[in-house]
């Protein structure tokens, strides 16, 4: 079971939550452990955020990126903070979920 955190545009997208839960269902169907930024409460400013999801990201060894994600200044900063740590990365892609939802690749994964 791989440890996962989702990234994804949330600010300004007032569906944000059902995308993550829509994404982490996926995510765990195909056996992770998923971390999601969207349980966090609302209402906190953009900078309180950003050192909590980071320690989210560090309690796992991959990170999933929603199509969003480069609309989303915290999800760019996510990149280069992942990149940085060596993590895993993938791609969500909900139009190949039949075939599994992580692609970077070009694999299917675990």
């Amino acid at each position: 079971m791989k440890k996962t955190y989702i990234a994804g545009k949330i600010t300004g997208d007032p569906n944000y939550k059902k995308k993550f839960e829509e994404a982490q269902k996926e995510l765990e169907k195909e056996g992770h452990l998923v971390m999601s930024p969207a349980i966090l409460p609302e209402g906190f400013p953009w900078e309180i955020y950003m050192p909590i999801c980071y320690a989210m990201i560090d309690a796992c060894e991959a990170i999933v990126f929603l199509p969003d994600w480069i609309n989303s200044k915290g999800a760019k900063l996510e990149m280069v903070y992942a990149s940085k740590k060596l993590m895993d990365i993938y791609f969500y892609e909900k139009e190949i979920k039949q075939e599994g939802v992580l692609v970077s690749d070009g694999t299917k994964t675990d």
